[in-house]
């Protein structure tokens, strides 16, 4: 894994990564990943696609992508999540134990609640509880 000095370099040889915007007169044109031939990005691709149905930390985050953006995005995604994996782990920076799909979605609710308290704050408004009627102030 030494001839790729980040997980970023790896991700752009396996053409995972999204290319540079190609802007035109002031409007975009693409910022789509360029097509490959390479075969270890066509593997990523398909792990990631047997991602759909399973209870995994990955799966769930395909499945949160697939219903917002296309499939193919969302397998473009989960492949490049992948590939930074594998090479964490191929590099001996990383351990992977699988958190699990449940984790992922608290963590994403997680998130999603702190950024909507600030969007709250920002617009002078607080978040309420519907069925307690507490102010959401802290992180739950």
């Amino acid at each position: 894994m030494r001839r790729w000095p980040t997980e970023k370099h790896f991700a752009s040889w396996l053409t995972l990564a999204p290319n540079n915007n190609k802007i035109s007169g002031g409007h975009l044109l693409s910022s789509r990943t360029p097509p490959s031939a390479n075969r270890a990005a066509a593997i990523l691709r398909r792990c990631a696609m047997s991602l759909t149905r399973t209870s995994t930390a990955l799966g769930a985050f395909y499945r949160r992508l697939a219903a917002r953006a296309r499939k193919a995005k969302a397998i473009t995604a989960t492949a490049r999540k992948f590939a930074l994996l594998v090479y964490r782990v191929m590099s001996g920076q990383l351990v992977y134990t699988d958190p699990g799909a449940t984790a992922y979605q608290q963590l994403h609710r997680t998130r999603e609640l702190k950024s909507l308290r600030r969007r709250a704050r920002q617009f002078g408004f607080q978040l309420v509880d519907q069925t307690t009627g507490e102010i959401l102030n802290a992180v739950s």
